[in-house]
């Protein structure tokens, strides 16, 4: 089993930075890959930006360049610095882990963007 426990988000102005971060618990050498998702108001669920077990990275068109997702393997804590932000990235961020039977979700956090 996997926890997910997240930190972050909140309400920043356009251009400005925030710092989600997402901390891994129980059977986390079962984890292939973690990401990071969002859920805008009236749209569906969306992947933001993917770091695999490699290292290996993805981002959303919309995100790339603005975006940076890391890990800290000592601290099981995965990272979106978000950057040059924009109102219409404001949704719902969600953790998620991969793992060989499923997936596991964090709680959500709300970020909101003004203009």
């Amino acid at each position: 089993q996997v926890q997910l426990v997240e930190s972050g988000g909140g309400l920043v102005q356009a251009g400005g930075s925030l710092r989600l971060s997402c901390a891994a618990s129980g059977s986390i050498f079962s984890i292939n890959a973690m990401g990071w998702y969002r859920q805008a108001p009236g749209k569906q669920r969306e992947l933001v930006a993917g770091i695999t077990s490699g290292g290996g990275t993805n981002y959303a068109g919309s995100v790339k360049g603005r975006f940076t997702i890391s890990r800290d393997n000592a601290k099981n804590t995965v990272y979106l610095q978000m950057n040059s932000l924009k109102p219409e990235d404001t949704a719902v961020y969600y953790c998620a882990a991969r793992g060989p039977s499923g997936d596991y979700w964090g709680q959500g956090t709300q970020v909101t963007v003004s203009s």
